[in-house]
């Protein structure tokens, strides 16, 4: 699968916000956004005027970058949005996004940064079920449990993330037993839950044209 692979502190320059992709860096003075915030490139200063369809086109790209999703992955959970019969598509969306995997270990805490959790899924570090999963996009229903593999319990990087973990604010839809390391999805998420600065409606509005 193909995966960025240059410096992701541009992403966040390109869009012109914190994407938190970099993990605890994102919260220092280190920060790029911090130091430049402008746009990477010779051009990067210079003002530009975007049209409707560049408004659009940068809020998906965004949204892209802050799950860590390919275009082609993307357009595929934008069709299952718009298929579902209930609820609003750009939410669907959304909803849809959140229930990945690696967000849901990311969100629990389990990881720095959404590249971080999609990497410690990647190598086998979780179980869903009491299985071990190693999909990152592997989307979550409720009930399922989310459990750190047993070797992994000792390795020095999770004792790390660990300590910290039981201070974070876990979303509503999502229950965490920090002494074991175990997270449950309790609920479908909400709008209200997903607190990234996304317009949602902008997306669909491009996929509609």
């Amino acid at each position: 699968m193909a995966r960025y692979t240059e410096a992701v502190c541009r992403l966040c320059r390109r869009e012109g916000e914190k994407l938190f992709l970099k993990g605890e860096r994102c919260y220092t003075d280190k920060c790029s956004i911090s130091k430049r915030a402008y746009a990477p490139g010779q051009h990067g200063q210079a003002r530009k005027k975007l049209s409707e369809y560049g408004i659009q086109l940068r809020e998906k790209q965004k949204v892209r970058r802050f799950y860590g999703v390919i275009e082609s992955q993307f357009s595929k959970y934008f069709e299952m949005a718009s298929r579902r019969r209930t609820g609003i598509t750009g939410e669907n969306l959304l909803q849809i996004l959140e229930t990945r995997l690696d967000n849901a270990v990311y969100r629990l805490g389990l990881a720095t940064s959404r590249p971080e959790a999609r990497q410690l899924v990647s190598h086998g570090h979780f179980k869903v079920n009491g299985k071990r999963v190693n999909i990152p996009s592997y989307l979550l229903k409720v009930g399922d449990v989310i459990s750190v593999a047993d070797k992994t319990k000792s390795s020095p990087k999770i004792k790390a993330i660990s300590d910290i973990a039981g201070g974070k604010v876990i979303p509503k839809w999502l229950e965490f037993d920090a002494e074991n390391l175990v997270g449950k999805v309790a609920a479908l998420p909400e709008r209200e839950d997903i607190d990234l600065p996304i317009k949602e409606h902008l997306i669909v509005e491009l996929y509609s044209k």
